[in-house]
Parts: C-alpha cells; structure tokens; sequence
C-alpha cells in the first residue's frame, strides 16, 4: 500500500526579539505585498491599562487613512508602536514590509512622522534644519543638496530658505516639517494634527498638499479632530474608542452604518421657536440649534413639505429649507452619543446590582442577629 506523507499543521511561531519581548511572527500567507502597513492582534498594555486591544489593520500603499477617536482611544499608541518607538505587548506589524520591533531603523528611514508640534533649531535657518536631518537620513552631501532644494521649491519655502526659523509663523513651521519628513523620501507618512492651530487658508494649502502627495504614490496615515478636513482627503477611516478599532471604511460606508436611512435638513427660521411647531411632526428624530434662527432637522424621511407647513401654520417665516448629506461630524456625534448612553446605562445597572448586593448582605446579617436574639437561653444548674 502507498502511503501518504503526514504534513503538520501550519502554526505561529513565536520569536524572541531583541528587545526581551516575545511575539508571535505572521504567516507567508498572511503578509500582502498590496499592503504599505499591516497589524494582527496588535496589543499595549502599561501594567492593567490596555491602551491597545489586539488591532488588526491593513492598509494599502497608496492610500490616505484617517485615524480618528477621542483623546486616550489609542491612535497615538497605535502609531509609536508601527514605528518602532514603543514595543506591543501582543500581536505582530509590518511596516513596508519590515519589522517595527525586530527592525526599527528600517522602518525610521523609510516613514516620515510629523507630530503636532514639530520641533527646530530656531536659532538655525530652513536650510541648515534640512541640512541637519539629511545628514542624519545618510544622505551624502551632492544628494542633500538637491533633495533640500527640492522639497524647498514643493513646498513653496525657498523664498524663506536662509531665515532662522523662529521668525517663522505657525504655518510656515508646519511646511517645514513636512519638509524635512519628504527630505528623506518616505514611503509612509504619518501626519498628527498637521493643521490643528492652522488658519483656514493655510489649512486648505496643507490639504492641496497632502493631495499631491497622495497623486505620488506616497500612503498617509492621518490624526486629526478636524473631521471635515479628513473627510476632504481620506480614502477610508477608521475610528478608535477606548483602544479598539470600533468602526472603518469609507466616509459613505461609515455613515451608512451609524446614521442609517437618516435624512438631514438645514432649517431657518424667523418669529417662531421650531422645537414648539415641529415637535408633533412624524418621521422627525432630532432637532438641534446651530444658531440664531438656524436649525439642523434629522427624520427617517423627506419631510420637507411637513416642515414648510409647520413653520408657516405656527407662525414663522420660513427663510430657508435645503436637504444635506451627513457629515463626518453628524457620524462622529451621533456615534459617540449612542456609546455614553450605553456607558451611562451599564453604569446604571451595574450600581443597581452593587445596591441588591450590599441589601442582600444587609438582610443576611440582620437576619443572622434576629436568629441569635432568638435563641433559648440556656436556664442555670440549682
């Protein structure tokens, strides 16, 4: 009889690193070259606090990926961690197809991060800020040359070149920091608040930017609270709360998850208050004050007609009446909205069962007594 050769079961293997941490190593299979970054089962944890709960993430080159969620959620972790600057305590990441912990200064030379508050030399001009990090890049000193004057001209800093940098304004300071992340030509960019303190034109030049960048091939991760602004350049998104991804995918596909069949209708009014001549209008699931006499209307259904006829019959003038897409932000609200009221009602319940506990306990023991109270008394021997 022939007999067949047994193979084994695939299986992880666990190596450990340099760093004293032992991690699992992801699978041949498992690792796709489409892919700019790549995480499984990423997780932190500084002693009981799990700042980070087993992420898996992939993200492809080429694209433009916010990360959004309140402070403490754990997208700054998340990013220390793809770039080296902090070990997971589980899980496994690629970053351009290397190793964040086994391999960090691969993955430096080839991601460029800006925080949100980009430190220089003020003492130093543009230029010799470049200078510095180029050298550091291991450019030699022909290819620094070029690539400064290069990023200098993209940016539209050359003019500015040869002055120290603390005369620079704000804006100004957030180019150079791009320029010194393109300096070293990254395959990854990871932007932190880039336009948070930014005045709205400049705010509209970083995003030209990063559009630009995107049309070179280069991936972006992108942090930022300025939703409409992610919403402007991100391919998808995802939304981080209390150290787990909770939702991803296009701004459409994310909106159609938390909003549903929800219509918006922006609203104004004059010599009438909506929340009195609206309030009995069916379909209407939220009223909300954006400003004097201006109002956002959320309904399960076009109620355009319901709301013209609601104003005018109480009263009012109807100034204006437009239907609108959810934003970034409505999601953004809306969802975090529905996770406080979960919150407040586990909260609830878990003190409501902390209550018929400490009852139980307290009827046990006054029961207990009423049992000694009544015990016979044991009568004395003549």
């Amino acid at each position: 009889m022939k007999t067949v050769a047994a193979f084994p079961r695939p299986f992880k293997v666990r190596v450990r690193h340099t760093r004293g941490v032992s991690l699992p190593d992801p699978q041949p299979e498992e690792l796709d070259p489409a892919c700019a970054i790549q995480a499984k089962g990423l997780r932190k944890a500084y002693g009981n606090v799990v700042a980070v709960k087993e992420l898996d993430l992939s993200v492809r080159k080429g694209e433009v990926v916010g990360l959004l969620g309140p402070n403490g959620s754990g997208k700054t972790t998340t990013i220390l961690m793809l770039m080296g600057l902090t070990e997971p305590s589980d899980g496994w990441a690629r970053v351009l197809g290397y190793n964040p912990l086994r391999d960090p200064l691969s993955v430096k030379r080839r991601v460029g991060y800006m925080p949100d508050s980009v430190g220089f030399y003020d003492h130093l001009t543009a230029t010799e800020n470049l200078e510095y990090t180029a050298m550091l890049a291991g450019l030699d000193a022909a290819s620094r040359k070029a690539r400064i004057r290069e990023v200098l001209t993209h940016l539209e800093l050359s003019n500015v070149a040869d002055k120290k940098v603390g005369t620079f304004s704000r804006g100004m300071r957030q180019r150079l920091g791009l320029a010194e992340v393109l300096v070293k030509e990254p395959g990854i960019i990871i932007l932190d608040e880039p336009t948070s303190g930014l005045d709205p034109e400049a705010a509209r030049e970083f995003l030209a930017i990063i559009r630009a960048l995107k049309e070179r091939g280069i991936t972006i991760l992108l942090s930022s609270h300025l939703l409409h602004q992610v919403q402007e350049v991100c391919d998808r998104v995802l939304l981080f709360y209390r150290g787990e991804k909770v939702l991803e995918g296009t701004v459409g596909d994310i909106t159609r998850r938390v909003m549903g069949s929800t219509r918006m209708f922006m609203l104004e009014v004059a010599g009438t208050d909506p929340n009195r001549v609206l309030a009995s209008i069916p379909g209407i699931l939220r009223l909300s004050k954006q400003g004097e006499g201006k109002w956002t209307v959320e309904a399960d259904r076009d109620i355009r007609a319901d709301i013209a006829d609601g104003v005018t019959r109480g009263g009012g003038r109807l100034l204006a009446l437009s239907d609108s897409e959810p934003t970034l932000d409505d999601v953004y609200a809306r969802y975090f909205e529905h996770m406080r009221t979960k919150d407040a009602e586990r909260a609830a319940m878990n003190s409501t069962e902390e209550q018929k506990f400490v009852r139980a306990g307290e009827r046990s023991s006054a029961e207990e007594q009423e049992t000694k109270g009544a015990a016979p008394q044991k009568e004395d021997s003549p």
